[in-house]
């Protein structure tokens, strides 16, 4: 599912650390040299290389990077070499400081990923930041937005496959009563999109559309411009089903007037390595344009090739 190409013979994180900083030596930086290894290295491999890169040179990767790029492909370059567990605490810190009603980040972190990943990210955020994410996502969050999305980002699901199919039913007919008098911010609605495994939900919106017709998104859909309904729908999307969520996150970024960059970064630099084939799929099917072609006509220069690299669009270093 990831689009990452790695090479089959990996030079050694000595040569590789090397050839960085080569890359930043002399007259202006060799960006294609940064592309062809950090664009094919996985998790793993990034974060030896930064360890190697701090002990020889005495300087964090990080930083170096932020001295010598510049613009989109700095991010990209940088929030791509972050450890994925340092990324999302960094993108959630983020998140809560420049925090609007509309920005879905919080609800990506919190609901698309294991409750592993989402552990390790909280942990992250606490060696990185010196708190927790749960006190900046309530100091900065408000309302029915804060009784939905601390206890999402606090959450600890059960990750295995086992459900409760009377359970399903019974809180199906929850969801149900609670949505058709739009009690939307109810705390039965928190508490079982916050609390249930991902396949107990699953089996819930399964139960629901079963039962009453309509996907529970579609329900959800009484006012489109409503910031907290469309917060509440990207929750029951990423939780059981992140490709599509994604796909679209994707389709609004280079589709508008204007590119998303910030939105086109994230959801490339935080899915390559899990489930970017898929995402893709679903773009070429949504669009009847490969994802790649779409990338390529909206961006340009190095931007365009790291992004096309995290792809699997470049041939491998």
């Amino acid at each position: 599912m990831s689009t990452l190409c790695v090479p089959s013979h990996v030079p050694s994180v000595t040569e590789d650390c090397e050839q960085l900083h080569k890359a930043f030596s002399g007259w202006g930086t060799n960006e294609g040299l940064i592309i062809s290894i950090l664009g094919h290295r996985n998790a793993a491999q990034r974060k030896l290389i930064r360890q190697v890169y701090a002990e020889t040179y005495g300087e964090d990767l990080l930083k170096a990077l932020d001295k010598e790029l510049t613009s989109d492909f700095e991010r990209v370059v940088k929030v791509w070499t972050l450890d994925p567990h340092e990324r999302d605490a960094y993108l959630a810190n983020e998140a809560t400081k420049k925090w609007t009603s509309s920005n879905q980040v919080l609800v990506e972190i919190a609901c698309a990923r294991s409750p592993k990943e989402l552990l390790l990210a909280r942990e992250a955020y606490h060696a990185r930041f010196k708190k927790s994410l749960e006190e900046d996502v309530a100091h900065h969050t408000s309302g029915d937005f804060r009784k939905l999305l601390v206890p999402l980002v606090s959450s600890y699901r059960y990750g295995g496959d086992d459900v409760n199919l009377i359970l399903a039913k019974s809180e199906a007919k929850i969801l149900h009563e609670k949505i058709s008098a739009k009690e939307y911010n109810c705390d039965d609605i928190v508490r079982i999109l916050s609390t249930r495994s991902k396949a107990q939900i699953n089996a819930t919106l399964n139960q629901y559309k079963n039962e009453f017709g309509n996907d529970i998104n579609k329900d959800l859909k009484a006012d489109a411009k409503d910031e907290y309904l469309s917060i509440l729908r990207a929750t029951v999307k990423c939780l059981v089903n992140p490709e599509k969520y994604f796909e679209k996150v994707l389709r609004l970024a280079i589709n508008r007037q204007g590119t998303d960059e910030g939105a086109l970064t994230r959801v490339v630099a935080t899915r390559a390595e899990v489930d970017m084939k898929i995402i893709k799929e679903e773009y070429q099917k949504r669009s009847s344009v490969p994802l790649d072609k779409a990338i390529a006509k909206d961006t340009t220069g190095d931007y365009e090739n790291m992004l096309l690299a995290l792809l699997g669009l470049e041939e491998e270093a």
